[in-house]
């Protein structure tokens, strides 16, 4: 069965071009790396909660815009290997190719699925 990351994150809404081409370009390496799939998503209708919620997961601000983005992976052993050469990989270092976003408030995680249909 696969694996997935999953990530969350505010991005400046004024730099949504700047972060499409960033997540293009990273897609690129991770697939060349080993990823199936590296998808993100721009929010478009995710309501802030009161108690929980995603803008309030990555204290979203007024002029942030959620992103969601995921990355599937034939195995986690796969998933291992690839992403320990994704962040070696000279494309994607801070030095040369900044994220457009605060990589502090960047929720992240890896899963295995339990249900695939």
């Amino acid at each position: 069965m696969s694996y997935v990351d999953g990530f969350v994150a505010a991005v400046p809404t004024a730099n949504k071009e700047v972060y499409r081409q960033y997540a293009a370009d990273a897609g690129a390496v991770f697939k060349e790396h080993g990823a199936v799939n590296f998808v993100e998503c721009w929010g478009d209708d995710v309501p802030e909660g009161t108690l929980t919620s995603l803008p309030l997961a990555v204290q979203c601000k007024a002029d942030e815009t959620v992103v969601f983005s995921w990355i599937t992976w034939p195995s986690k052993a796969v998933r291992d290997a690839g992403m320990a050469s994704v962040m070696q990989d000279p494309r994607l270092q801070p030095e040369n190719n900044p994220m457009p976003f605060d990589g502090k408030r960047l929720i992240y995680g890896g899963f295995e699925p339990i249900v695939e249909l």
